[in-house]
Parts: C-alpha cells; structure tokens; sequence
C-alpha cells in the first residue's frame, strides 16, 4: 500500500485534480490512498472568514463563501456529468449549508476562537475530497471516502492538534485496507477529539496527516506531490538556478523544514522515521521526473542545501553572574518555558549567551523577568541563513570557504557541529537574500 499526498496547487482545478488521480490510476495496483488539501486559495479564504465572523461581518463573510462555492460547483459541473454529477452535487450543497449556518452563528456571536476557527478551516478538505471521489467515480475507478474526523483522535489544541496514536491507530487500521484496484481518498490536515470536536494539525499539516496513515498502515512509501520538483539546494524564487537534491535523509530533510524550506513540513518526518518508510517529493505537473526520496539511509557528507529563516528576533544576555555559576541557564530557560517559546540557536561564552526566537508573543515578557538578574537586549529583523549536510564541521576548508565568502557581511551569531549536520548564521534580514545567493553560488555552482 501507498499513501499519496495532494497539496492545494495540485488540486486547484479540474484539470489538477486529473492530473493527480492520474498518477493514482498508474498506481493503483499499490493499493492507493490518496491524502489531499483543500483546493488552492480555500484555506485562506476560510481564514479570512474566519476573521470576518470575529468581527460579526456576515456579509462579507458570506461573499468570500460564495466565491468558493463557484469554485467548487465549477470544477464538479467541468467533469461531472448525470447522476454522479448530481449526487456530487448534493454532497457538496449539504457542506456548504453545513458551512452556511455555521457562519451565521459564529457571526451573531462574534466569535472567533480555536475552535471555531478549526471547525471552519476543515472544510476546506472535505470539500475537495468529494469532487476527488466523485471524478474517480465518473472514471469508473472503485473508491472509498473516508472523513478523517472519524479516523484522526487528537488532543484538544484545536488549532494546532497533536495526534493520538494509539487511537488513531486503531480506527485506520479498522477502516482502511490495502484493496489493489482500489482508492482510498481522505483529507490532509484535520482531525477531531475524543468528543468528536473538529481539530486542525496546524498549516501544513496534510504532510503530517499523511505519514501518520502511512505508518500506522505501514505503507511501502509516502509520496508528497507538490508545485515543485521535489526538495530543492535552496529557494528556486531566490536562486533560479537551485537543482532538486535526488536523496537525502530524514534528519538533513527535518533540518531544512525547521530552518525554512516549504517544501514538508517539520513534524512531516517523524512518523516515516519511525517506522523507516522513505518518504518522495514530486511534482504534479512533471510526475516522470525523479524527485527527491527522503530516507533513513545517509546520502554522503557536505554541502546539500541552503535554507533561510525571516522575522527572527535575535536576544543577547550577558551578566558577571554566569561565570562558574550553576543553574544560571536553567534559570534563563525557565522563564522560556514559562511562556512557552522556542528558542532556534543558542551560543554561549563564561558570561554571555545569545539565542534565537520567531515567536515574539512574549517577547518584552521574557526580557524584562531577564532583566531582574542580568543584562538583556534584542534585536528583531534578523534571520537565520542554514548551510545543511553532514559533518560541515570536520571540513575545516568549508568553513574557511564560507566565512571569507561572507567577509562583507555582518554576522551576528554562529551556530556549529550541535546536530552534525548544519551550520547557522544569523545576519540582519536586509542581508538574507544576497548571503542565500551568494553561498548557493560559490558552493553549488563555484569551482
């Protein structure tokens, strides 16, 4: 069995979605399930209703929903016909009146909290998922749609939901069977509690629904096909000349998502890991070109790929207190955990530390308890540049190659050799794109 994951731009329109049951239908002997977004552009547009409901804008909220009704009832009527059309037809109206009253509530109450918010950003998928089915249903393709409400049990972190494996595992396993000349199709992204409350997985989350079914089903492999062909050196929309990597392993691939790269999503890796299931990124619109297979195999050591990181808030502490002084970090890492913010880098000195963060929620919080027992100070427009691959750190010549490339540029922090695997700077965010290009230049395209 295999699991297929559809991102939104792979699903946007009629002629996406042939394209992606296609390289399904060439499959299907592998006992297909196909794990798919919402169509392109929905999920905002839930979002922004979202927001309107909050401000009690009812009819502004019921224009955006009418625009992704015309979406959806244009895309059936392109490649639906008779009575598959019209019982399409009908699902999608029961979601969309669903969907309707829905609004209508959250408006009266000028609501908008992370269960609401959860609850109207699963349409999204459902509603794609149905003309998925019912396309395979005019191809004459046997099919199976399965809500994942019914089938993903999380946590009740509405809109950043974790998952309950042992739940879950449980109810995929009852509900979906390896079936060669058969297709499963569910949606990416949502799930629900115990209670039967709606959950999201967070944005970007259809990567990480999708290697949940895959290891607890125990598939052959996951593919995750996207706008891209497969993970790229860096950001092609930076560098036009960025090459797909062909292979790379779990940990590059984690280290790439967490430090910028869009093409998966951080907690995408995790549950292949475990169960050792490589994982392929492919695109829809090239389906015969290789791609990049993530997998637990090293693929060799250097230089593989360049991410960037924006909107990063840089803190330096110093204090006479740190030197020879115990708990004096555990101290300082406390009051993170108190407002429950991750820290990215970190580099120390007897009596400084630096350390980066991209959430600023609390960020003055944070400082001013600082500030009580020693000396801090932030800086924010900063970003973080990642060089990943494995043991950058032993080839002293890279370094010396990367530092004196970067002679011009200032450099506010350091990170090396912690993971094996990567090595960070932290330049001001006026400098990232030219530090991106010409790194990806001399290290990729250099002789």
């Amino acid at each position: 069995m295999i699991v297929l994951k559809f991102g939104g731009t792979s699903v946007q329109s009629s002629d996406w979605m042939d394209k992606s049951l296609q390289i399904a239908i060439d499959q299907l002997h592998r006992s297909p399930l196909i794990v798919s977004s919402a169509m392109a552009t929905v999920t905002n547009g839930l979002v922004s209703i979202s927001e309107l409901t909050g401000k009690g804008q009812y009819s502004e909220a019921m224009s955006e929903l009418d625009r992704i009704k015309e979406l959806h009832f244009t895309t059936a009527n392109a490649f639906l016909t008779s009575t598959n059309l019209e019982n399409t037809i009908d699902e999608l109206n029961t979601l969309f009146i669903s969907l309707s009253s829905l609004i209508k509530g959250l408006c009266l109450l000028q609501e908008c909290s992370p269960t609401s918010n959860a609850a109207l950003l699963s349409y999204g998928e459902l509603l794609s998922t149905k003309l998925l089915s019912g396309r395979l249903t005019e191809k004459g393709i046997p099919n199976t749609w399965i809500d994942a409400r019914q089938v993903i049990v999380t946590n009740e972190e509405y809109d950043s939901a974790v998952p309950d494996f042992n739940l879950t595992g449980q109810k995929v396993i009852n509900n979906i069977r390896p079936n060669p000349n058969h297709i499963y199709v569910t949606q990416g992204f949502i799930g629900a509690t115990t209670k039967g409350v709606t959950t999201v997985l967070g944005r970007g989350g259809s990567d990480y629904s999708a290697t949940i079914f895959g290891s607890l089903l125990n598939v052959e492999e996951v593919q995750i096909w996207t706008d891209v062909t497969g993970i790229m050196t860096t950001d092609p929309r930076l560098v036009p000349n960025a090459m797909t990597i062909d292979s790379i392993s779990y940990e590059e691939a984690a280290e790439m998502a967490y430090f910028g790269a869009k093409v998966v999503h951080p907690s995408t890796i995790q549950p292949a890991v475990d169960k050792r299931i490589p994982v392929w990124v492919k695109n829809t619109r090239e389906p015969s070109a290789p791609g990049t297979k993530i997998s637990f195999q090293a693929q060799g050591e250097g230089i593989r790929a360049i991410t960037g990181k924006k909107n990063i808030t840089l803190i330096n502490i110093s204090s006479t207190r740190m030197l020879n002084a115990y708990g004096f970090l555990a101290k300082i890492f406390q009051i993170f955990e108190k407002y429950s913010t991750s820290v990215d880098l970190i580099a120390t000195s007897e009596v400084s530390v630096s350390m980066t963060i991209e959430d600023k929620t609390h960020l003055h919080e944070i400082i001013d308890e600082i500030n009580v027992f020693a000396n801090a100070v932030y800086e924010n427009d900063q970003a973080i540049i990642c060089l990943v691959g494995k043991k950058l750190w032993m080839d002293s010549n890279f370094i010396s190659k990367v530092f004196s490339l970067l002679s011009e540029t200032p450099i506010r922090m350091v990170s090396l050799g912690s993971s094996d695997i990567n090595l960070s700077l932290v330049v001001s965010e006026q400098h990232r794109e030219t530090t991106i290009k010409v790194l990806h230049n001399e290290l990729f395209h250099g002789n």
